[in-house]
């Protein structure tokens, strides 16, 4: 089998995988462990098969894969570029980490209806890997629309009035932007351009004057709803609802995560970053995404529920990404593609920590949390270096991406974001270092009950994740090469 048809026959596989464990897990749903192996398997399968795509897109290869033609110009097709790789190996890596914590968490607390939860986990994350490998705006709307409707059943796994309306939420907010805006904005784009597909450099250049331009660009950044964009955001805290491991797929692994990287695809590889500057379109992104960053973390200073004030921070830290792209200079997108990886192991270690609280001790609310580092110090600790790479504090990788995107403002003498970014550092610090603060250096309430860490499990992939925390600053190599072959044009 020759490079190509090996390569072509892994994409394939890397979408066709978490698909065929859906499949599969519910074949063993009166069986746990066998139900919960066949869901570590498909994960370590999916992980091994996409790292196999690694090496020839860093070699400069780009495989693609042609399913259908739907009409001229419109094709179901997929292709593997640098920034869909990168998306690529951050979900499917997380997939298993979040898998094992998962069997702790809903084992541990008796969570309902098990199979069900893995099953759309693995369409989700099935979805995701559609949604990086994704050739052409048709291809990505389908699986980003699949996406959504696999990740609802999550949202109200616990079938409760509170569940279904924050479902309600969930599925109005983001299959609502979709038809209203982004579908008319990639129709828009199909009769200026005459294709959909993503190009280096952009497929609009001379085809579109300031005006038009700019009001695609709205309606791409508002119509990309899971991007959590302000005012569009109010799905993410009302999804909270749903189980610990569901928040960690909603903010680290799949949902919001294919928002921002959707964004930063158009951007880049419909727009192209040449394109917008010479049209004068990055003051306005600049402002949205700013005071995005500016209101959510102003608004996580209030939050006293745990995963409430993690889900502000979600919608503020994203905007990051959203802000690298509104810069248009090439270090700021590769800090923006940077942050994406970074974002995905910080975050998610934060919410593995509060449902790890959750599990041990049954506290949700941060003034809970005096002295709670003394009984769970590895929960604790592993929160401590989520949250300083939420402030963006070196040894972290968020640093990293941080850096690099304020050095992008620098260079394009861009002083709103430069602000934006220092301002909302302070913020950050001050919502995430109280929590710190509270668990180690408060003592506990004269009536906390004793109790230790959550189930190994748990542990073990909250204690991966903050390792991974520092190790990808400490050896950026992989999302450093891939950020830099986004960057050059």
């Amino acid at each position: 089998m020759s490079a190509v048809a090996s390569s072509e026959a892994l994409i394939v596989l890397a979408i066709l995988l978490p698909f065929v464990g859906a499949l599969l897990i519910p074949l063993f749903r009166h069986h746990p462990n066998l139900r919960e192996t066949v869901t570590l398997v498909t994960a370590a399968l999916l992980c091994f098969v996409v790292f196999s795509l690694l090496e020839p897109v860093l070699a400069g290869a780009r495989p693609e894969v042609h399913v259908l033609d739907v009409a001229q110009g419109l094709t179901l097709a997929f292709k593997v570029e640098p920034l869909g790789m990168l998306f690529a190996l951050v979900a499917s890596t997380l997939w298993i980490v979040n898998s094992i914590y998962s069997i702790g968490y809903m084992r541990a607390n008796k969570e309902p209806r098990q199979t069900g939860f893995y099953v759309c986990f693995a369409i989700a994350l099935g979805s995701t890997i559609g949604i990086a490998f994704a050739k052409n705006l048709f291809t990505l709307f389908l699986c980003y629309e699949a996406l959504t409707i696999a990740t609802y059943p999550l949202v109200v796994h616990n079938a409760n009035a509170e569940a279904f309306r924050a479902g309600r939420v969930y599925l109005m907010l983001l299959l609502g932007t979709s038809l209203v805006l982004f579908l008319p904005a990639i129709v828009a784009t199909w009769v200026i351009a005459g294709t959909l597909d993503f190009t280096p450099g952009g497929i609009l250049a001379g085809k579109a004057g300031p005006a038009v331009t700019g009001i695609l660009l709205a309606l791409f950044v508002f119509g990309i709803g899971k991007a959590a964009v302000m005012p569009l955001h109010f799905w993410l805290p009302a999804a909270m609802v749903a189980p610990t491991p569901v928040s960690a797929l909603l903010h680290a692994v799949a949902v919001v995560k294919a928002g921002v990287f959707t964004l930063l695809k158009v951007v880049v590889l419909i727009f192209g970053v040449d394109t917008l500057s010479a049209l004068g379109q990055s003051g306005w992104l600049t402002a949205v995404a700013g005071a995005t960053i500016v209101i959510a973390s102003v608004v996580a200073l209030k939050q006293d529920n745990l995963k409430r004030r993690l889900a502000y921070s979600t919608v503020s830290q994203l905007s990051y990404i959203v802000l690298g792209a509104a810069i248009l200079a090439p270090i700021s997108v590769a800090g923006a593609a940077i942050y994406i990886a970074a974002h995905a192991v910080s975050k998610i270690t934060l919410f593995f920590a509060a449902g790890s609280i959750y599990t041990a001790s049954h506290l949700t609310e941060v003034s809970q949390l005096d002295g709670i580092g003394r009984r769970m110090p590895w929960t604790m600790g592993a929160f401590a270096i989520g949250a300083l790479g939420m402030i963006g504090i070196p040894p972290t990788a968020n640093f990293l991406g941080k850096w690099f995107i304020l050095g992008g403002a620098m260079q394009t003498a861009n002083w709103l974001a430069v602000s934006i970014i220092i301002v909302s550092t302070v913020l950050n610090a001050a919502y995430f270092l109280p929590i710190v603060y509270r668990a180690f250096f408060c003592a506990p309430a004269a009536h906390a009950h004793d109790y230790g860490e959550a189930p190994w499990p748990i542990v073990l992939a909250l204690t991966m994740t903050a390792s991974a925390t520092i190790l990808m600053f400490v050896w950026p190599d992989i999302p450093f090469a891939l950020a830099k072959l986004l960057s050059d044009r």
